[in-house]
């Protein structure tokens, strides 16, 4: 496929990056040559030193044949013009990263659609959204809700006290178990899990279960002590902890503590709920988090602009007793440091952006994706299509690559587990695992096609 990425910031150069390693033909436009930096040198990149929203600029890199057009720059207003020029000239699809919470209301997206911009982008939305999920239980890493919970999926760090350590996948998620063990992260390795692989302590593991068994999953992995997250410190008022202020359940409390007088003056603007309180000063300061209630706090989330402040806080507020910990840390390079000092939840903008985006390059029809980065894998839900391979045998006949694992389905409005015995049916919502570069792989089962296999 053919893309054209305007923008070389944070999400433009990780999503060309991602792209270059999956062999498609990639096009970086950016005005600054700094920003391009030896991106073209490093990486299979065409990078074009030029204004995005220049017509010549666009013919020039080939947007006329343009699988998909995508505007990542600072600014919304350039993004936009940038997509609308692109589809005048012929791009397949495009897409704009904005800052504007507004454009996203369902009557406002059809205006975009309309002048040409076929989906749009706000990272501090997926990312308020990815720290909430991480807030309904306080023992889960990472959780993802799929169709309003038929299927949940749970990332969880398994300890000493876990019931099921020294097992093999196979006598723990047999076709009568509530819950399917589909990816592991250990130590630096990544597994997609087969039968006879066991469970050992330290293993980040990931659940496929439904919302039933979520309190069966959190005894046996001996997290039965902790407690559900009511009290929560939010440390610094930007964008992302508005949108999950704004968003927050009405069972939880949070206190957003914020170093500027002016931005706490409109945080109380932005953001008037009675179950969040506006507190101006430094979320560092041990006794400002004392005098907050810090000992009756179940979550901690650090959302400053700078990953190593939030990565000292959020070990800070360990050491006060708080169990579960999650931080924004923007620098790829600070995650696996974060991981190893067991942050509880890390949140970066720039990946949970490109994952939203890669799954628009997608042949097969992809609902929604998500990138489970501590792990390296990928997670995606793919609807099957009539006459596709994944329709035509039970799943232990389907002769799915190595690495590659179907978690659950959705049909209709019920999540079922899959097992070796699962009949696919067309219209379904597949829950599919696989190691990061090969999602291509695992689309091929689920494209339309009238050609025999």
């Amino acid at each position: 496929m053919k893309i054209v990425i305007a923008g070389a910031g944070a999400v433009g150069t990780h999503l060309s990056k991602l792209l270059s390693t999956e062999n498609h033909d990639c096009v970086l436009i950016d005005d600054d040559d700094e920003r391009l930096g030896g991106v073209d040198s490093n990486y299979d990149i065409m990078a074009v030193c030029s204004s995005p929203t220049s017509i010549k600029t666009l013919n020039d890199a080939g947007v006329h044949d343009a699988d998909l057009f995508v505007g990542v720059t600072r600014f919304e207003s350039r993004n936009i013009t940038a997509c609308m020029l692109a589809h005048a000239l012929g791009a397949k699809k495009t897409v704009a990263r904005i800052d504007n919470y507004e454009y996203l209301i369902p009557g406002n997206i059809e205006y975009f659609k309309n002048m040409g911009v076929d989906s749009l982008v706000y990272p501090e939305v997926l990312a308020a959204t990815d720290i909430i999920s991480g807030l309904k239980q306080s023992w889960v890493r990472q959780r993802w809700d799929v169709h309003d919970g038929a299927l949940v999926l749970l990332g969880v760090k398994l300890r000493e006290n876990c019931q099921i350590l020294n097992q093999q996948i196979k006598d723990l998620c047999g076709p009568d178990d509530p819950y399917h063990i589909v990816a592991l992260k250990r130590g630096g390795e990544t597994i997609i899990p087969g039968g006879l692989d066991i469970l050992k302590a330290n293993d980040l593991a990931y659940f496929m279960t439904t919302s039933e068994y979520i309190p069966h999953i959190k005894r046996i992995v001996g997290k039965g002590d902790y407690e559900d997250v009511h009290n929560v410190i939010i440390m610094g008022g930007g964008k992302t902890a508005v949108r999950a202020a704004l968003t927050l359940p009405e069972n939880m409390h949070a206190k957003i503590i914020e170093s500027s007088l002016e931005r706490c003056e409109r945080l109380n603007q932005l953001v008037d709920r009675s179950n969040v309180m506006v507190i101006h000063g430094d979320g560092r300061d041990l006794s400002l988090l004392r005098e907050e209630g810090i000992r009756n706090t179940q979550a901690f989330v650090s959302l400053t602009g700078n990953a190593e402040t939030n990565i000292l806080a959020c070990l800070t507020a360990k050491k006060l007793g708080v169990r579960k910990t999650i931080a924004m840390v923007e620098n790829l390079d600070y995650v696996s440091m974060a991981e190893g000092l067991d942050i509880g939840t890390i949140i970066n903008k720039k990946t949970v952006a490109a994952s939203h985006i890669f799954q628009m390059m997608m042949k097969a029809d992809v609902r929604n994706m998500r990138t489970l980065m501590l792990a390296d894998s990928e997670v995606a839900e793919f609807v099957a299509a009539e006459g596709s391979k994944v329709t035509r045998n039970l799943v232990k006949a389907l002769g799915l690559p190595s690495g590659i694992a179907i978690g659950g389905l959705v049909r209709g409005r019920q999540g079922l587990l899959v097992n070796g015995n699962t009949q696919i049916e067309a219209g379904d919502s597949v829950m599919v695992f696989c190691h990061r570069h090969m999602l291509e792989k695992a689309e091929r089962f689920f494209k339309k096609s009238l050609l025999p296999f």
